[in-house]
Order: structure tokens, then C-alpha cells, then sequence
């Protein structure tokens, strides 16, 4: 009987202590959760881009067109193999580095005057990279950048081709870009032919 007594004298500071000690612990670790999740609705474009019939049809039919004048059927840069290592919660931060590089390095360089849609295409990917501009990686960047690092790389080996094999594998790029930064449905792989 003296425990209960003790124990219902104690009740009051209990729950004061409770609330006063306990309940901001609690509240103030839910913080860094609300942050991961901010921190990856950077890395999320709305669907409704990918939609756009025109600029979606600007770009597959710059792709095919190109695609035909590409004679190396042995490399892809566009591909799985970018995600090699790579978390899938990373996979959108990487496409937005892919499409960095390839609107820089191919898009804008001296090959946009020789095929038509180009500029149109370039300034599409631009804004989606701009869209994503806080979109960043988390955890360890150093699968990240040797994958990028070994794409840029074949695209040099390949000289001139390994722009052309860019611009040809743009409608890949569009469909990498779109599975990996929006909520919709991932398509199972991209179907391209060689």
C-alpha cells in the first residue's frame, strides 16, 4: 500500500517531467526524416513534363534520325550500366549529371547546327536539369562520378561518333530521366535496338 502511495505522489512529476523532457526529444528526432524527405522531393519532377507530346516527339525523332547514321552497334551510353553501385534513390541525381553533360558537351557544341530539333531539345533538358538544380546524392559519391566518368570517357574514345551515339540515344535519355525522377510507373527497361 505505501508503494501505491508513493507512486500516485510521484504521478504529477512524472508527467511533468513527461512532458517538459520527453516530448521535445521525441518531436525534434522526427527533424532529420522531414528533411531526407525534402532532400528527395528535390530529386522529383512532375510528370506532366514528360507528357508533352510535341517536345517528346522533337526528341525521339532526333534520336531515330541521328540513330541511323550511327554505325557502332558494340556501345551504348545510355544504359543499366550507368546504375552500376548506384542506389536507386541516387538514380534521378545521376540522370540530372547525364543530362548535364550531354546538353553541355554534345548539344551545345558544333555538332547542334547539323540536325534539326537540337536546340529545342537542348533547351527542354536544360530546364529539367534546372528543375533538379537541388536535387543532390546521398551517401558515397564515388560510384556516382565513376560511372559518369566512364561514360564521358567512351565518348571520347568514340571521337565524333560518340557525340552522334549520344544525340541517337537521346529518347533513352528522355526515358532514363522520366523513370528515374518521377513517381510514375518504371517501364521495364528502355527497348532500344543496337
Amino acid at each position: 500500500m505505501a508503494s501505491l502511495q508513493t507512486l500516485s505522489k510521484s504521478f504529477p512529476g512524472w508527467v511533468f517531467f513527461c512532458c517538459c523532457c520527453c516530448l521535445p526529444l521525441l518531436l525534434t528526432s522526427s527533424l532529420p526524416l522531414k528533411a531526407a524527405s525534402t532532400a528527395h522531393h528535390a530529386c522529383r519532377l512532375r510528370k506532366i513534363n514528360f507528357q508533352q507530346p510535341y517536345i517528346r516527339n522533337r526528341t525521339y525523332t532526333l534520336a531515330k534520325m541521328v540513330h541511323a547514321s550511327d554505325k557502332d552497334t558494340d556501345n551504348r551510353l545510355i544504359g543499366q550500366q550507368l546504375y552500376v553501385n548506384i542506389r536507386e534513390n541516387n538514380h534521378c541525381y545521376l540522370m540530372k549529371r547525364v543530362v548535364e553533360i550531354v546538353v553541355k558537351d554534345v548539344l551545345l557544341s558544333d555538332i547542334k547546327d547539323q540536325y534539326p530539333y537540337v536546340g529545342e531539345v537542348a533547351q527542354f533538358l536544360a530546364s529539367l536539369t534546372s528543375e533538379l538544380s537541388r536535387c543532390k546524392f546521398s551517401g558515397n559519391r564515388e560510384h556516382i562520378e565513376k560511372n559518369l566518368e566512364q561514360m564521358k570517357n567512351k565518348m571520347e574514345q568514340l571521337g565524333e561518333n560518340g557525340k552522334t551515339k549520344a544525340i541517337g540515344e537521346l529518347d533513352l535519355l528522355f526515358d532514363y530521366v522520366e523513370n528515374a525522377c518521377t513517381d510514375a510507373p518504371k517501364k521495364g527497361g528502355s527497348k532500344k535496338k543496337n
